[in-house]
């Protein structure tokens, strides 16, 4: 069992719920955020009656003020007995649009900067200090393959993920050396809610079934298949469990791929 303790951001659903029931599994305690707070609470309740250590907090990672608040919750949940050890990027946003023309490019490319690239962003600067002054700490921060290439209709999605690819490799270089480690995780098409998402749009514009949608979005994969929240999860486990600062793992549906790392 793991004597750590762990905040997982978008932690309500999909690949966060799969991230906090794997790590709980392993004895680690974890403190879900999110907007949801009552699909984090809900959750936490689930983990703690099978026998886990978990907790909930309310987390807007798009507002400052909740970041910071959540941050400071999170530390007092886990109790003087133990520090926080662990932070798992995970919230974040998508939605498709043509580049042209565009009347609301603006509130569009905000929002999703303000979730995937600065919440990220904020909560690495809420954690990471205390960390760093412990000399220990892991960082894995998910992205997106859409932070390796672009993709038709999501230009502010693949934007945002750019970001916080390039700020995650500045960041790894950084904290080399002060025991805190800093991953990348960029998964393919997932089948998590945010896909369903997805499928919903395709049948609404193409007229095309849900499965036709599903199977649309899985073919974009190299593997063919959509990624499982639970190999993000694994893989999240594994490096927080290990000391390689930097790393960055593409996940298609297949075998990780490490990727060489920046420097």
């Amino acid at each position: 069992m793991i004597n750590k303790a762990a905040f997982i951001t978008g932690a309500g659903r999909g690949i966060g719920e799969a991230i906090a029931r794997r790590l709980a599994a392993e004895g680690v305690f974890v403190v879900l955020g999110a907007r949801t707070l009552e699909a984090c609470e809900a959750l936490a309740q689930e983990l703690r009656a099978s026998g886990a250590q978990a907790a909930a907090v309310a987390l807007d990672v798009a507002d400052p003020h909740s970041v910071r608040a959540a941050a400071a919750r999170a530390v007092e949940l886990v109790g003087p007995a133990r520090t926080l050890d662990w932070l798992v990027n995970n919230a974040g946003i998508a939605q498709s649009a043509p580049l042209l023309p565009r009347e609301d490019s603006e509130a569009l490319f905000e929002r999703h900067m303000q979730v995937n690239f600065h919440g990220a962003r904020r909560t690495l600067e809420a954690l990471a200090p205390a960390m760093k002054a412990r000399g220990y700490g892991r960082i894995v921060n998910i992205a997106s393959s859409a932070a390796l290439t672009g993709y038709r209709y999501v230009s502010a999605y693949c934007a945002s993920k750019h970001a916080l690819l390039g700020y995650s490799r500045a960041a790894a270089l950084e904290l080399e050396g002060s025991g805190v480690a800093l991953s990348v995780v960029c998964p393919h098409f997932v089948d998590s809610p945010m896909t369903d998402e997805s499928v919903r749009r395709i049948v609404e514009k193409t007229g095309k079934s849900a499965e036709q949608a599903r199977e649309l979005l899985a073919a974009q994969n190299p593997s063919g298949v959509l990624v499982k929240p639970a190999q993000i999860a694994e893989v999240v486990l594994a490096l927080c469990r290990g000391d390689e600062n930097g790393a960055l793992v593409e996940l298609d549906g297949g075998e990780p791929r490490y990727h060489p790392r920046s420097s």
